[in-house]
């Protein structure tokens, strides 16, 4: 990882949500998945930022972030992230995003279109029908009774290290348990987004497969043969790393390897 060149709290959206930026270049929004914190990305983070601004988010209750006074929604993690932007003096910014992340990056992308240039969604459905079943029951049991049985996982470690205060780790199960078992389905929402899109996904991911494929259908991609030129093609992609899962993809080099010839791009 390298060493942030400015870190603090955004005063956003009525709270203060915990940044870090590394790098310099275009501005680069990244969001980590679901208990986790800005550091689980590794090597892509360090990769990204070899050739961006790479601004480093941690959402409601995660990390450095507290646990708001207020339910945790997709849309108002999406308006956080909408408004830290322009607070850092940006009027636009990609957003990478990885599973919980992701899915507020597609918010992001829905809900504040004029803040989003370019979007990355990695290991996230559209709905929640596309997860599989195991890992809807998972989300769905999760509550602050798995605390203590969590006290010598990786992921209680991670969060200890950088959290104000690490007693607030059963807040921060609670309200994960509070939404993200919660049905939804953006169908009728994700086709209108403006931003050029790629969507990544593990070959062996929590997402089914199949949905992964009408997800970039939904998006206008892969309904028809692009042509011996190209010229067929809609600005959104789609991409399945090999010999992946959706617990490594995140922190995965070949992740960042994907990424950034999508978001250099100039069209």
């Amino acid at each position: 990882m390298p060493t942030p060149t400015e870190s603090g709290y955004a005063p956003v959206n009525g709270v203060e949500v915990y940044y870090a930026v590394y790098g310099t270049g275009e501005p680069l929004v990244l969001l980590h998945g679901g208990l986790m914190t800005i550091e689980s990305f590794g090597p892509v983070l360090t990769a990204l930022a070899e050739g961006r601004q790479v601004i480093g988010v941690e959402l409601q209750a995660h990390g450095h972030t507290l646990p708001f006074d207020r339910p945790m929604t997709w849309e108002a993690m999406a308006t956080d992230i909408a408004e830290l932007i322009g607070y850092l003096g940006h009027e636009k910014a990609d957003i990478m995003g990885y599973s919980l992340g992701a899915g507020v990056a597609l918010r992001t992308a829905i809900d504040h279109p004029e803040v989003v240039d370019r979007l990355v969604a990695v290991s996230t459905p559209y709905a929640f029908s596309g997860w599989h079943d195991y890992n809807r029951e998972g989300m769905q049991a999760m509550g602050p009774e798995l605390a203590e049985g969590m006290m010598a996982s990786p992921i209680y470690q991670a969060y200890e290290e950088v959290a104000p205060d690490s007693d607030n780790f059963p807040r921060l199960l609670e309200q994960m348990g509070g939404f993200i078992g919660n049905d939804y389905d953006w169908s009728g929402e994700v086709g209108d987004i403006s931003a050029p899109t790629l969507l990544v996904y593990a070959d062996y991911d929590a997402v089914k497969i199949a949905h992964a494929a009408a997800f970039f259908e939904l998006l206008g991609g892969g309904q028809a043969d692009a042509g011996w030129d190209g010229s067929g093609m809609t600005p959104n992609r789609f991409a399945v790393i090999h010999s992946a899962t959706h617990y490594n993809i995140g922190a995965d080099p070949r992740l960042a390897e994907t990424v950034i010839p999508f978001l250099d791009a100039e069209n």
